[in-house]
């Protein structure tokens, strides 16, 4: 006769009880039922004409036709994910350099020009840019690149300055290199004020990557500057809407991971 063991019994009970709830938490984060919010106007939004007849009859057609809104998201999408990752290589290296002693001189170099570009306006960066690179998607990432730079370099200086020197010290007394210090001592504990920067930056990237469809881009602001030219309303809300929604989406998945990558009593 085999004996059975309580405690693992226990265990097991308690471990698929946890498991419940974690699978529970998950459906009920808003992160998710956001996201399905936006995936379903993305896709359904060339069947929603009737409604949008309905709210606007002098409007024909009522919804934006000329490209498929999962192609204007797409293209949109990627715009924003290569301005935002040059801003956070760029960003993240030169704070890098500014927090060593070598570099230490030129912080303040570095943080007027990150503000400049930031206080530089997108429009006007477009209009400088077409001439050089010529109508479509890279004017604007030279936009958002210029414009997201200013949070992941404030930020990333900020995380690497609150890493504490016993740390550090205690890092070069165990026979580490400077290199390993930064890569496996300050990186991984300034990253949730440095992914807090990146968040803030890819955030405003993605509104402000609407006003490259005035240059010839594809992205969600293509509907709303066609609505504006058009006088049509309809196209205005449905680009409007997807925006909103994707920015809302994007900042609750950042807010996850910073706080992932938070210690758990800072939690």
């Amino acid at each position: 006769m085999i004996a059975l063991d309580p405690r693992g019994e226990e265990r097991s009970t308690r471990a698929r009880l946890e498991g419940r709830t974690t699978l529970v938490q998950s459906f009920a984060t808003p992160t998710l039922w956001v996201a399905i919010l936006f995936a379903a106007l993305l896709f359904a939004m060339p069947h929603t004409g009737p409604v949008f007849h309905w709210a606007f009859p002098a409007v024909e057609p009522p919804v934006y036709q000329r490209d498929s809104f999962v192609a204007l998201f797409l293209s949109h999408a990627g715009i924003v994910a290569v301005a935002s990752f040059a801003a956070t290589v760029i960003g993240i290296a030169a704070a890098v350099f500014v927090t060593r002693a070598a570099g230490r001189d030129f912080r303040g170099i570095v943080d007027a020009l990150a503000t400049i570009g930031q206080t530089f306006p997108p429009a006007a960066v477009l209009a400088l840019a077409v001439p050089a690179l010529g109508f479509g998607p890279r004017p604007t990432v030279v936009a958002l690149f210029l414009y997201g730079l200013l949070p992941i370099v404030e930020n990333a200086v900020a995380g690497l300055e609150t890493v504490p020197a016993s740390v550090r010290d205690a890092a070069a007394g165990m026979g580490m290199s400077a290199c390993q210090i930064l890569a496996r001592v300050e990186l991984p504990l300034a990253a949730p004020v440095i992914l807090a920067g990146i968040r803030v930056s890819v955030t405003i990237g993605i509104g402000t990557a609407t006003i490259g469809s005035t240059v010839g881009a594809l992205t969600l602001g293509t509907p709303i500057f066609d609505g504006i030219g058009g006088n049509k309303m309809p196209f205005v809300l449905q680009g409007a809407v997807l925006v909103a929604l994707f920015a809302i989406v994007t900042d609750l998945i950042f807010a996850r991971l910073e706080d992932r990558l938070r210690p758990p009593s800072a939690r």
